[in-house]
């Protein structure tokens, strides 16, 4: 029997490094925003600092490991074989959770996630417990489990929730009035004092966040304990000296500093407590082994509160953890998908928007716009123009040879998110309150974009719509781990073989996500619409209209080869696919409209005119795209409410019309993407021989209606194929000649 435990300990291993790998993707969130979002530094200069962090952060550690063997359940009330199926059912939750928000690019609290799986695990194989024990009610289940840990959790998530963002808002409105958009031509003192406070307030943070708990800790607690204003005084005219001295003798920008130590900071904190999250319950486990094999008793009558007791962790399994971290932090396509969200909800730009707009967005938004109004009915005339001048941006004005990408928001912005989140986790660490890292640098950078008027009319309700889903996945977290932790528990629970079927459904769930991951990256081509100082001369608009002509046609050829089969076949499974796709391909159309504002605004001076040409060929796109929408829908419809199969003759005449539609657009993708415009006059042609042919079939539907036709839905359908094939048609030429005429004149 011993020999399976030790099989589940080797899986419990292999779990931890997937777990970390999984777990970092989504952390690495909080304290890479700040920087990458600001280009204060260079990404790799950032990747540096960081991983430093990391890996001194994660050696550190050791003290927070006693969470995962007894902060959630009462070991003493459980044998040793309920302990391995509590962490196996944890740790395969916990994977398979994290890796979902990863590949949805939802940042979310690993510690949430690792303390509700422990409880909804430990809650299952309790109530079995009790369930078999005649001696013990229902009410029994309180002696089991720490209950106070989790209220303690959801109260911790409101808190922070409401704290961060506002304390977060507040600060950065005052810091935009002291610094506004002009933050280098502020005064030498002020630099120096923000520094001071700032670096105060992070290395307080490095020390009580980052330190506490950990052997290093108890040797200075002494020194720390009762002294701590007297020390943040000393350490705030020590720091502000020292920055005086850095901006005026060797020119260093303090911002850059204070977003440099702040990433460190948060970077260690972040591998100090929420190591845990990762490797805490494979160690725990590895403990409870030990502790059971020298004992010489059955699995199932071992008691485990050895559990209890404080066990330090093995500074090797540290050190590999760390490295593992790190590795994942360079590599982790999918950490950068989670970077991209939070840096997007909070960019001071217009561009993009991932999160789409809903009812509970647009009130929230048009109840700010009233209390705005209200307030400034109340503020001065001369007082708001003062304040708007300190949010006015200034003008980046650049040559027209020269390329820039400018930085989602400033290093004011970026600093205040570090300095905001190391205060506040500090502070609920002194005081003892369950804080996530997560929350709270989240909802800091969100409070800080809101104060910085980087919600405008113009993003507001998606802005706030994408708040509103990553906060709903939190408490979505909470809910799916202890849900899922305990129906795994309860399966390991009814045989010990249900565990390595669980693994294979890891494994071939995880390869599934990484895979459709990589997919969808390769897929995406088009550029991220942000606000940069790139100019696009008349070519850039030749090649990229070309390149949207040539992959819609691609597109649109097999899309409508799907539904002639599908519709023949009456197989509604595929054309349900189809339509999905057809969907997507609509998408990705009207977001190429939605951001032409930022297209024709990159034109230069002399490509201007390209502006209409390039609108027009957008407007044929989503004509043909709403044509092939409409066939795919019609036929969907059809096949789903069962009517009948179309007569052989209508598909007959519907395959016909497909193989020459089918060439007709091979020949149009095959010319757009070999730049032969030249060859445009001969496709047009041929696409006027195809609108006779499905004249023709229209006519020939006409007199089998007054003949042997019987069917009304079919003739609707066929009807509506026909016809939306002919205004796609008529979409397709009218853009082939606009391109003509464009391609002409540019020759000229």
């Amino acid at each position: 029997m011993g020999d399976i435990y030790i099989l589940m300990l080797v899986a419990l291993a292999v779990l931890a490094v997937v777990d970390l790998v999984v777990g970092v993707s989504n952390d690495a969130v909080n304290f890479l925003n700040s920087a990458i979002g600001s280009k204060a530094i260079s990404v790799k200069k950032i990747m540096i600092i960081a991983s430093v962090g990391v890996f001194f952060g994660a050696v550190t550690s050791s003290g927070m490991m006693e969470v995962a063997r007894k902060g959630i359940f009462n070991p003493n009330m459980f044998v040793f074989q309920d302990v391995m199926y509590i962490f196996m059912a944890v740790m395969i939750t916990d994977i398979l959770l994290l890796d979902i928000f990863n590949s949805l690019g939802m940042p979310t609290s690993t510690t949430v996630s690792i303390v509700f799986e422990l409880l909804g695990a430990a809650v299952v194989i309790a109530l079995i417990k009790i369930t078999n024990n005649d001696a013990e009610s229902i009410a029994a289940i309180w002696n089991y489990i720490n209950y106070d840990t989790a209220t303690d959790i959801i109260l911790g998530i409101l808190l922070s929730v409401l704290v961060a963002f506002s304390v977060g808002a507040i600060v950065q409105y005052f810091s935009r009035l002291i610094y506004s958009f002009n933050f280098e031509s502020r005064p030498n003192y002020i630099n120096a004092l923000f520094g001071g406070f700032a670096i105060t307030a992070i290395t307080y943070f490095i020390i009580i966040k980052g330190l506490k708990g950990t052997d290093f800790y108890s040797s200075i607690k002494g020194i720390l304990e009762g002294n701590t204003i007297q020390i943040i005084a000393i350490s705030f005219l020590i720091w502000t000296a020292l920055s005086g001295v850095l901006i005026r003798f060797l020119k260093l920008n303090i911002l850059v500093l204070i977003i440099g130590v702040g990433t460190f900071s948060l970077a260690m904190a972040f591998a100090g407590n929420d190591l845990v999250n990762f490797i805490g319950v494979p160690i725990a486990a590895l403990n409870s082994y030990e502790a059971w094999s020298a004992s010489g008793v059955d699995a199932t009558l071992f008691s485990m509160g050895s559990l209890a007791k404080k066990v330090p962790s093995n500074i090797w399994l540290l050190l590999l953890a760390g490295a593992i971290m790190v590795t994942t932090l360079w590599t982790s396509s999918k950490a950068q998908n989670v970077i991209k969200t939070g840096i997007d909800l909070s960019r001071q730009g217009e561009g993009h928007e991932k999160f789409k707009a809903n009812n509970v967005s647009r009130i929230t938004v048009r109840f700010a716009m009233l209390l705005n109004n209200i307030i400034n009915t109340i503020i001065p005339a001369k007082t708001q123009a003062y304040i708007n001048s300190k949010f006015e941006k200034p003008v980046l004005k650049l040559p027209q040879d020269k390329t820039y990408e400018m930085p989602a928001f400033d290093l004011v912005r970026a600093s205040v998110n570090l300095i905001m989140a190391s205060v506040l986790i500090s502070i609920a660490t002194s005081m003892k309150l369950p804080l996530s890292t997560t929350y709270v640098t989240f909802m800091v950078a969100m409070g800080t974009s809101l104060a910085d008027r980087a919600w405008g009319r113009e993003s507001a309700v998606y802005r706030v719509a994408g708040v509103l889903n990553v906060i709903g996945g939190w408490f979505l977290t909470a809910i799916i781990a202890f849900v899922a932790a305990g129906t795994i528990a309860y399966f390991i629970s009814l045989h010990v073989a249900t565990i390595p079927v669980l693994l294979l459904l890891v494994a071939f769930l995880i390869g599934r996500n990484t895979l459709k991951h990589r997919k969808q990256k390769n897929e995406v081509k088009k550029k991220d619409y942000i606000e940069r100082a790139e100019l696009i001369t008349i070519n850039g608009v030749i090649e990229e209209s070309a390149d949207h002509i040539s992959g819609v046609a691609e597109r649109i050829d097999k899309l409508y080869t799907n539904v002639v089969n599908d519709l023949a076949n009456h197989d509604l499974n595929k054309l349900r696919k189809t339509d999905k796709h057809v969907a997507k391909l609509n998408t990705e159309i009207d977001d190429l409209k939605d951001n032409v504002f930022y297209f024709i605004k990159s034109l230069d001076e002399t490509s201007v005119q390209a502006s209409r040409f390039y609108i027009m060929v957008l407007g044929y796109l989503q004509d043909v795209a709403q044509s092939i929408s409409y066939i795919s829908r019609a036929s969907y419809k059809h096949v789903h409410n069962n009517h009948k199969n179309l007569k052989k003759g209508q598909l007959k005449d519907l395959k016909a019309i497909d193989i020459e539609f089918s060439s007709l657009l091979s020949k149009i993708d095959t010319t757009f993407k070999n730049r032969s415009f030249d060859d445009l006059n001969s496709i047009i042609i041929e696409k006027r021989e195809l609108l006779k042919h499905v004249s023709k079939s229209v006519e020939k539907q006409i007199a089998r209606i007054r003949t042997d036709e019987t069917s009304p839905k079919n003739t609707t359908l066929y009807f509506s194929v026909l016809l939306e094939t002919k205004d796609l048609v008529g979409a397709l030429i009218s853009l082939l000649q606009t391109y003509e005429e464009f391609h002409l004149t540019t020759k000229n």
